[in-house]
């Protein structure tokens, strides 16, 4: 029997390393399924909702490399934007497959029928469809060499009726080529970057995700010139450790000692970094930025000098060139300031708080001495963000991925679920917002089916609890942000999976313990302090005036009781933090 279309894609699919394909079977995609179970060397993970195929498919693209997910006919492609635009934003190499209506139908308003090259044009860095056996082989191929060196979503629109064709022979190559180019700028322009390092004497490093594969590096940089090193929340896991110079995170979940640190030195260098929140970025120093995208430099601060390069390399090329600096007074003041900073932080952890109110500082401070020194945590949009940058922390082998880019909330289940495939025997760890799983909560099952490992430890705080403190710090009264939850505990236990439920400060250390000696997956939900506080690493004047106004409408509702739990809850730390 001659091969078909499907079995082409499948085989080029294998070929280029994809192990898997998450999707939710049906209609167009039946064909593609069928060549998948024949051919035997991938699998195909059938997942609730297409949202989790695009979230799983970005986590295991982060952690590996490269990933695949797959979308039917209208509703299925619409289902899988949001879990694209994360994947894409998050520079995860995904490849999507989206199967259409039969191509005799395009433009007549068929059943299911959606655009795919509109549709997906914003959360992709390649996007066309293949509507002929011809061009199938082809586009794949560039979709495939698209996800990996542009590290975004690839769209491939593939009509059903055409993966039921006879396969057309292929004209050009259909290998994935897998290039580690040096880059790194000029010696010119290196020229000109060690002169600012060597002229100026408070020098801060900045580091990014770009910056991941050069802490070493930006070790030696940083010793050379007393400088300390501040990172963004997804650089926090590569850098942060065996770091001397280290001074902790800026932006909305940052720290002020990295905050300062920033603004306090004559020279910023900026290193593999698209930090988007221009708020937190010095405006009176000279800065200078090496990016391995050159179209990112300066759109976020007004730079002195803008270079093109790996960051790797291009440190490994600067560092001979760069005058050892006897100065470490700078160095010393933000360290000091730093652990004064960490020092405070643990207030939170010291008073663990009450029976159905423990503070979520401390869970996160358990769990962080609890996981294993390789473990994979996925965390939710919101305040579980909050908790997981301030409190757990990097050992050269953790990974920590979240929506950091995107926001989107009910991340981290489904990228748990990405992990687990993606690192089978590693730990996996969800810090899950109430809201995020009751957003996604089918998956669960997707869980379950497979028997996933994944220990889904549940921030019950009973509220939106970010969207709360946006509500406060805005002068507004914090409306339709409570939850009336079910028991998450039951809830997993009738899905096949055990479930606890932890409502005292006692419970905590021991329930967890016991979660991370089970051998399959389980749930732990923690009764947290809905009225725990994420406070930024500097506090605006009209945050304060929002806060006060916030309390002031409470009273005035008659909310007294709401406005005495959020200050016995947290007056003993905010001077502390701040």
């Amino acid at each position: 029997m001659k091969k078909k279309v499907a079995d082409q894609v499948v085989e080029i699919l294998v070929e280029a390393g994809i192990q898997r394909i998450y999707a939710v079977t049906g209609d167009s995609l039946n064909h593609l399924n069928d060549a998948v179970f024949r051919n035997g060397k991938i699998k195909w993970i059938h997942v609730r909702h297409e949202e989790t195929a695009g979230f799983a498919a970005g986590a295991e693209a982060q952690l590996n490399g490269l990933a695949c997910c797959a979308g039917s006919s209208g509703p299925g492609h619409v289902h899988l934007i949001n879990g694209l635009y994360d994947a894409h934003h998050s520079s995860a190499s995904v490849l999507a497959i989206a199967s259409t209506i039969p191509t005799k139908e395009f433009g007549t308003g068929y059943f299911q029928e959606t655009n795919t090259i509109k549709l997906f044009d914003d959360c992709s860095c390649y996007n066309q469809l293949a509507a002929t056996p011809e061009q199938l082989p082809r586009m794949l191929q560039t979709a495939l060499q698209h996800a990996v060196h542009k590290k975004g979503v690839a769209v491939i629109g593939l009509p059903g009726d055409i993966t039921n064709l006879p396969a057309s022979e292929a004209e050009t190559t259909t290998r994935l080529f897998r290039n580690n180019p040096i880059v790194r700028p000029s010696e010119a322009e290196l020229g000109q970057l060690a002169a600012l390092l060597n002229a100026n004497k408070k020098v801060t490093i900045f580091c990014g995700l770009g910056a991941a594969e050069a802490h070493d590096e930006v070790i030696q940089l940083a010793g050379l010139l007393n400088a300390p090193v501040a990172y963004s929340y997804k650089a926090k896991m590569a850098i942060q450790y065996e770091n001397p110079y280290e001074v902790g995170l800026t932006g909305l979940l940052g720290f002020p000692s990295a905050y300062h640190s920033m603004h306090e030195c004559d020279l910023l260098i900026l290193l593999g970094t698209d930090f988007p929140y221009t708020p937190f970025m010095p405006v009176k120093n000279k800065i200078v930025q090496v990016d391995i995208n050159p179209e990112n430099l300066g759109r976020r601060a007004k730079l002195d000098l803008g270079l093109c390069g790996n960051v790797k390399d291009t440190l490994k090329v600067l560092l001979p060139m760069v005058e050892k600096k006897e100065d470490s007074r700078f160095l010393k003041q933000q360290l000091e300031f730093y652990s004064e900073v960490k020092k405070k932080l643990q207030s939170y952890v010291r008073d663990p708080g009450k029976p159905n109110a423990i503070h979520p500082e401390f869970v996160a401070s358990v769990i962080n001495d609890l996981a294993d020194k390789d473990a994979i945590f996925t965390v939710d949009t919101g305040m579980c963000c909050v908790w997981a940058a301030r409190y757990i922390d990097g050992t050269g082998d953790r990974k920590m991925l979240g929506s950091f880019n995107h926001g989107s909330m009910a991340n981290a289940m489904p990228q748990a679920i990405g992990a687990a495939f993606a690192r089978p025997g590693k730990q996996v760890i969800a810090f899950c917002g109430d809201g995020g799983l009751s957003m996604m909560m089918g998956d669960l099952m997707t869980i379950v089916q497979y028997h996933l490992p994944v220990k889904i430890i549940v921030f019950n705080n009973r509220s939106l609890g970010m969207v709360k403190l946006e509500m406060e710090v805005a002068g507004i009264p914090d409306r339709e942000t409570d939850m009336l939850n079910p028991d998450f505990a039951k809830l997993a236990e009738a899905m096949g999976m055990p479930g606890i439920t932890i409502r005292d400060s006692e419970e905590v250390k021991p329930g967890l313990e016991k979660a991370f000696l089970q051998e399959g997956p389980i749930l732990v939900t923690i009764q947290t302090d809905p009225n725990a506080l994420a406070m930024p690493p500097k506090l605006e004047l009209d945050q304060m005036k929002g806060m006060a106004l916030y309390m002031g409408k409470m009273m005035l509702g008659g909310r007294m009781d709401e406005v005495f739990k959020i200050i016995s809850s947290n007056y003993k730390h905010l001077g502390e933090v701040i």
